[in-house]
């Protein structure tokens, strides 16, 4: 700024005064007006949640009891009503207490008869008689391979053993006419000793062929019963009466003992669980094993059906413990068999005391 030349010093030394910043009071005015603003916010908030309870709560304008009832109306509303069961909100069936229980064990229904049937040889699948949950009986068709080589080799077989048997009619003819000759030469006084000594071999000769044939026909006839054996080993058959569990295979795959045939070869036809053998399995704690002994009385619940209680009994301590786990395995018979038990389902077993 530009001063006259004339200007007095005084005037010049209030001009330069006002033109000067005073730090103090700009920071003190910044200080305020940023304090302003937190109150205007607190307060704009505190106006917003009274205004949100009073005109957009569902309890607006209600009275105090009114939103007490309504309270309680909501809160009741999330617990569960009197009809369901507290254990079906948890998703775990109610405690069953059992007095009598001296200890208590988990495992599983397991089958002591199941097999997956195979074939003994590697083959097509030409037809499978069987599907999930029918019920077999022992030595029933379960599957047939092709067999279309089998049958020719048995017929084969037959043919040798119709032409040993044409070569042994020949030979007991060779050998009734070489006896006869041997006969001849004998009862002769006029024969030579070459004509004797060719007499006698030629009997021998024809003797010897004719066991040879006969022991030929016997070969022969082994051969048959093998294609016959082979023959039947294309047709599956059920070992024992059950129910199909599961289906492995279909018409046009190979099925083969072990895996010969390669990764896509079927190694079973189908799984037989025999409903019968079901038992139970539980392993117990090595520390509590003295308390279970054999011919014990057993109570047991099914995860399926936990309120249906189940006799059973305590078949053998198996002689041998886990090491990993601790525990040693027990069998349990069932006594009441029923078709809503099945293989591989969940149990809960309480071991009770003895009668005496």
């Amino acid at each position: 700024m530009d001063l006259p030349m004339n200007t007095p010093i005084s005037k010049k030394s209030d001009l330069l005064g006002q033109l000067k910043i005073d730090r103090e009071t700009q920071t003190a005015t910044s200080s305020m007006s940023l304090l302003g603003g937190v109150i205007i916010a607190f307060i704009s908030a505190l106006c917003g949640a009274i205004f949100s309870y009073y005109f957009i709560s569902p309890s607006a304008g209600l009275s105090p009891e009114q939103q007490q009832k309504s309270q309680s109306i909501t809160h009741n509303s999330r617990l569960p009503t009197t009809d369901t069961p507290a254990s079906a909100v948890n998703n775990k069936p109610p405690p069953l207490p059992i007095p009598e229980a001296i200890l208590n064990a988990s495992g599983y229904i397991t089958a002591r008869r199941m097999a997956t049937v195979s074939a003994e040889i590697m083959g097509l699948i030409k037809e499978v008689a069987v599907e999930e949950g029918m019920q077999v009986s022992e030595g029933q068709v379960l599957a047939r391979l092709d067999d279309t080589l089998a049958k020719v080799n048995l017929d084969l077989a037959k043919a040798q053993l119709e032409s040993h048997n044409a070569r042994r009619k020949s030979a007991r003819a060779s050998l009734a006419e070489a006896q006869r000759q041997y006969q001849r030469v004998t009862v002769n006084q006029f024969s030579s000793e070459a004509e004797r000594t060719k007499a006698q071999t030629e009997l021998e000769t024809f003797t010897a062929n004719l066991a040879s044939i006969v022991a030929d026909i016997k070969v022969a006839k082994f051969e048959i019963r093998r294609q016959e054996e082979r023959l039947a080993d294309h047709i599956i058959r059920a070992p024992f009466s059950g129910v199909v569990t599961v289906k492995n295979a279909q018409p046009g795959e190979i099925v083969a003992p072990a895996s010969a045939g390669g990764g896509f070869t079927r190694t079973g036809i189908c799984t037989i669980v025999d409903m019968h053998s079901l038992e139970i399995e539980v392993d117990v704690n090595e520390f509590f094993i003295g308390r279970v002994y054999p011919q014990q009385k057993v109570e047991a619940h099914l995860d399926a059906y936990p309120d249906w209680s189940i006799p059973a009994a305590v078949i053998a301590i198996i002689p041998t413990a886990d090491r990993a786990k601790a525990t040693v395995r027990v069998r349990i018979s069932i006594d009441n068999n029923d078709p809503k038990i099945l293989p591989d389902m969940g149990v809960k077993v309480a071991f009770l005391k003895s009668e005496e």
